[in-house]
């Protein structure tokens, strides 16, 4: 008699070979390269000094909300990223692998976060991530237990931030693609931008990470806002807004490069 754990696994196997919910996991990936598409916006804004928003993914979506049409594409990009983290709750209990749960897990949880950002930006809430993240860094530094955490976060956010790079720069995206599909031009196209994509989030999210550890060091709670906060050091290099500009460039790819992955992932 199967175990309580291989039905699950066989249920949950089940529900992901469904069609109509592969189509919106294949339409979330979209919605996630817009989404990216319109954060690498607002940094070429910023870099040319006409910001007025937090440079972040939040940020990214209060953009749109004050375009035409902008409510309707928010809602359809909370849709998009509900669905890719549901798809990513369903191989926490498929994959066999302690490590890919765990990458699972932390997928699922960013595109919630991402997704719970959008609502909120649906309801009228002006406060953004960075905001959210300055605010809870301040009310923690206040104990040694809570500098230890901020710091923590800080290790943990550079060393996702490593990872990245190093997907990027060894091309191990490539592992869940379907490559046998592309023809040469398409798959080295898709490796350029993969390349190029996840090399500079993972310079921008080892930037943060390394911020909110200053953060905890110097009680400085203004570091710790994430990409916004990344984004605000590097602005203020010798060469910064050519450097906001290169990190617009790789965000741009990394957008198209989840366009295309709405093709081509291993769903």
């Amino acid at each position: 008699m199967p175990s309580a754990t291989s039905q699950a696994r066989g249920a949950a196997s089940r529900a992901a070979d469904n069609t109509w919910l592969e189509r919106l996991i294949r339409a979330g990936f979209i919605c996630y390269g817009v989404l990216h598409l319109l954060f690498a916006y607002l940094i070429a804004q910023i870099a040319f000094g006409v910001g007025g928003a937090d440079g972040d993914q939040s940020g990214a979506m209060h953009k749109l909300a004050g375009k035409p049409y902008g409510t309707a594409l928010i809602v359809v990009l909370v849709v998009g990223l509900v669905a890719l983290a549901v798809w990513q709750l369903l191989e926490i209990v498929t994959v066999r692998s302690h490590l890919e749960r765990l990458a699972s897990a932390g997928r699922a949880a960013f595109y919630l976060y991402l997704g719970w950002n959008g609502v909120k930006v649906l309801r009228g809430k002006k406060t953004s991530s960075a905001d959210t993240q300055q605010d809870a860094t301040e009310g923690l530094l206040g104990s040694d237990l809570g500098r230890f955490t901020v710091g923590l976060a800080g290790v943990v956010v550079a060393a996702i931030g490593v990872g990245l790079a190093y997907a990027g720069l060894t091309r191990r995206f490539e592992r869940h693609l379907k490559i046998s599909r592309m023809n040469a031009a398409t798959r080295r196209v898709i490796g350029r931008l993969g390349t190029a994509g996840y090399t500079a989030k993972g310079i921008a999210y080892g930037i943060a990470g390394v911020l909110f550890v200053v953060a905890a060091v110097r009680y400085d709670p203004d570091k710790a806002r994430g990409l916004d906060a990344a984004l605000q050091e590097l602005a203020e290099q010798s060469y910064g807004t050519w450097l906001l500009l290169l990190t617009a460039a790789g965000f741009t790819a990394y957008g198209l490069f989840a366009v295309g992955e709405a093709r081509y992932r291993k769903v």
